[in-house]
């Protein structure tokens, strides 16, 4: 083989580049996750943008797999003197175009190539990361995401908005649905989209979409019907209970039929539900949560009647009766069709119940399941309540003669252990 000369090099070869970390701020939906899974704090944020110090990145994606839009998962090729720096990142509606590398000796620009980790970072996420998998179930549908953004939304009609909490309950949950007449719109059971609410915030800036998880299977919400429905709880008070209005969720809270809304999505690639028939799904959810699993149990009620059809094991925890979503249609279903375990924590009279206790009391069910490789596992809710399960399963299956932490690690690499928490 001739060698090159210095000349031909100097065209040919482009210049080192550095593979910079960059956040979409169309995309992102400000749920502040990637900044807390961080191992080294390398993603802050200001009032309108969450960003990644070049500084401090190590590339070491672990932030990558929790991010519920994707919005994280985005990579430049710049000079390392040309890195975006934090502050100017702070200040971006949009991603800057991917750049061109020139070659040293003044040759034409040539398209940057395909960025790719540096060999000592593609190390795989080890399973025990995060509580749940960052791949979906082996035979899950290929989902869409991000089809829309929020400079170009689909518009969706309210037909629907309907309370699905006790009307003697301080909190009120809505039933919304939305259709998206002959705009395409394609979901899948636990998936989600985000709703851009109108008007401003404080500082004169367009509000931020809202993240809100899918309640109805892929077929509609009325079968062959394009809409969706989702599951919205009007937020009147921050966690330390002081008053607070809820910008998206009482605007949504409030709409009337035949109002429009902006959508944008679908979010969302490993919380997804298994299609063959034989998988067992034990859904484990509080409040709102139980958005998914009402999508996932409908999709498997309008399949009912195949055989062999697996197990549905339901644990739903609320504060009260009267605060639960969907108790009346809940108490409906039949008990040879899905096996619904519930837990109140304020129930006037009663000892406080989580899901993790019920969990406890159907130790030899889980144990079963757990040993069964047909078992998928989804949990859905506020985040405190991600080690209250986790306790759980592990004390299940270590009463039981299973070894947790492999069997874990086995459930997040196969998409059998599915948490989407907020």
């Amino acid at each position: 083989m001739c060698a090159l000369t210095e000349a031909t090099a100097a065209k040919t070869l482009a210049p080192e580049m550095h593979r910079q970390h960059l956040i979409d701020p169309e995309i992102c939906i400000r749920c502040n996750t990637c900044e807390e899974t961080c191992p080294v704090k390398a993603i802050t944020h200001d009032a309108r943008n969450y960003v990644v110090d070049p500084a401090k990145c190590e590339s070491c994606m672990a932030c990558i797999a929790p991010c519920p839009t994707g919005a994280i998962d985005n990579w430049r090729l710049v000079p390392p003197a040309e890195t975006y720096a934090v502050e100017a990142q702070l200040t971006w509606d949009v991603l800057p175009s991917e750049k061109s590398v020139e070659a040293e000796a003044g040759g034409a620009a040539t398209p940057a190539p395909e960025p790719l980790i540096p060999a000592a970072k593609v190390a795989p996420r080890a399973p025990t990361a995060g509580p749940g998998a960052s791949v979906r179930p082996w035979s899950a549908s290929e989902p869409r995401v991000k089809v829309y953004t929020h400079r170009a939304p689909a518009i969706a009609t309210v037909v629907g908005n309907y309370r699905v909490t006790a009307d003697s309950s301080e909190s009120d949950t809505r039933h919304i649905v939305l259709d998206f007449g002959a705009t395409p719109f394609p979901v899948l059971e636990g998936q989600s989209i985000g709703i851009v609410p109108p008007g401003s915030d404080a500082l004169g800036r367009p509000h931020h979409p809202r993240q809100y998880s899918i309640a109805s299977p892929r077929d509609g919400e009325r079968a062959g019907y394009n809409n969706i429905s989702i599951t919205v709880k009007r937020v009147t008070a921050d966690h330390d209970g002081h008053p607070v209005r809820g910008v998206c969720s009482n605007y949504l809270c409030d709409l009337k039929r035949g109002e429009t809304v902006r959508v944008i999505g679908p979010f969302g690639e490993t919380f997804l539900m298994p299609n063959h028939v034989p998988s067992h799904l034990l859904m484990i959810c509080t409040g709102t949560g139980s958005a998914p699993m009402r999508a996932m149990t409908e999709r498997r009620r309008r399949r009912r009647g195949q055989e062999a059809a697996g197990k549905l094991l339901l644990f739903f925890g609320a504060r009260t009766q009267e605060e639960l979503p969907y108790f009346g249609p809940l108490m409906n279903l039949p008990k040879d069709f899905i096996d619904i375990n519930l837990a109140f924590s304020r129930a006037p009279g009663g000892p406080k119940r989580y899901v993790q206790d019920l969990m406890r009391e159907r130790a030899p069910e889980i144990a079963e399941l757990l040993r069964d490789d047909e078992t998928y596992i989804y949990v859905c809710g506020l985040r405190g309540m991600e080690a209250g399960v986790l306790e759980a399963l592990n004390g299940i299956a270590t009463s039981s003669g299973l070894a947790w932490e492999p069997l874990a690690d086995r459930l997040r690499a196969q998409g059998r252990l599915q948490f989407e928490t907020y």
